[in-house]
C-alpha cells in the first residue's frame, strides 16, 4: 500500500507540474504578442530611407516602413524617445533570389542615440546569418528603458533622436547592389521612470541642418556673456601674445643667430684686410 500510495502522489504531481507548465505557457504568449510593435491603423507607411545621419528619415512609433533597396546599402532612420519608453525595432528584409546569390549574408540593425552612442540591445536577432536558401531574414532590438537623467560617463540611453542603421556586414562581393525589400516598424511601450530620481533639463537632439553652414551669430552666441579680464591686465594685453616655452626658445634662438652671424662678420672681414 505504501508503495502505490507513493506512485500516486508522484502521478499527482506530475499532472500538476503539467498543468502549471501548460497555464505558464497560456500567460506568456500574449505577453510575448504584446511586446512585439504593431502598427498604427492610422499611421501613413513611410517608404524612404536616409544614406546617413544627417539625411535619417523620421518615424514615429506605429508607423509602418517599407522600403525598396540594393544590398550593401545603408538605410537610416530617426525616431524619438521619451523618459521611461522601451523601444521594440522589429525589421523584415526580403533577399534577393537563390539563384541570384552566390553565398550566405550577416545583417545587421544598429541604434545610436542623439550623440551618435552606440546603444546596446537587450533582445532581439541584432546580427542574423542569411543561408543562400533563405528567402527573408527577420532582425530584432529592444532598447533599454529610456532614463529622465544619467551621469556624464555613463552609455544610459536618455531622452531624445534615436538612429536605426540597417545594413549588410558580410557577404560574397558578386552580390553587391541585387534588389532587396525591407519591412520595419517601431513600437514604443511605457516603461515607467519611478527609478530615475531626477531629470534631463533638454533633450539629446542634435542640431543638425543638411545643406546648411553654421554660424556663430546665433542665440547662443548673442546672449554670451564676454569673458572678465584679468585684474591688472592692460589694453596691450589683447594684442601681446601670451608667453609660453615656444615663445622662449624661439626668442633665445633668434638671438643665438644674431650673435653668430656678427661673429661671422667680423671674421670675414678681417681675414679680407689682412
Amino acid at each position: 500500500m505504501t508503495i502505490r500510495t507513493r506512485q500516486g502522489r508522484i502521478r499527482s504531481c506530475a499532472r500538476l507540474a503539467a498543468v502549471a507548465t501548460a497555464a505558464l505557457g497560456v500567460i506568456a504568449l500574449p505577453l510575448d504578442a504584446a511586446a512585439a510593435p504593431t502598427p498604427s491603423p492610422s499611421a501613413s507607411t513611410v517608404a524612404r530611407a536616409g544614406t546617413s545621419f544627417l539625411t535619417a528619415i523620421p518615424v514615429s512609433p506605429g508607423q509602418p516602413i517599407k522600403v525598396d533597396a540594393s544590398t550593401g546599402d545603408y538605410l537610416y532612420w530617426s525616431f524619438t524617445a521619451a523618459a521611461g519608453q522601451i523601444t521594440d525595432i522589429s525589421l523584415t528584409v526580403a533577399l534577393p533570389p537563390a539563384g541570384k546569390r552566390s553565398g550566405p549574408s550577416t545583417w545587421t540593425v544598429d541604434v545610436f542615440d542623439g550623440l551618435r552612442r552606440r546603444q546596446a540591445c537587450t533582445a532581439g536577432a541584432q546580427t542574423p546569418v542569411a543561408a543562400v536558401t533563405d528567402a527573408k531574414i527577420a532582425l530584432g532590438c529592444t532598447l533599454r528603458r529610456v532614463r529622465s537623467w544619467a551621469e556624464p560617463w555613463s552609455g544610459d540611453p536618455l531622452p531624445g533622436t534615436y538612429y536605426v542603421r540597417l545594413s549588410v556586414v558580410d557577404l560574397p562581393e558578386n552580390d553587391l547592389g541585387l534588389p532587396t525589400k525591407v519591412d520595419a516598424l517601431i513600437g514604443a511601450t511605457d516603461g515607467g521612470t519611478s527609478a530615475d530620481d531626477g531629470d534631463l533639463n533638454a533633450a539629446l537632439v542634435p542640431a543638425a541642418r543638411p545643406g546648411t553652414v553654421a554660424s556663430g551669430a546665433g542665440p547662443a552666441a548673442s546672449s554670451a556673456s564676454p569673458s572678465p579680464t584679468p585684474d591688472g591686465a592692460s589694453a596691450a594685453s589683447d594684442w601681446l601674445p601670451g608667453l609660453s616655452s615656444r615663445w622662449v626658445w624661439t626668442t633665445i634662438g633668434g638671438i643665438l643667430a644674431a650673435v653668430a652671424g656678427v661673429v661671422g662678420f667680423s671674421l670675414t672681414w678681417r681675414r679680407r684686410r689682412t
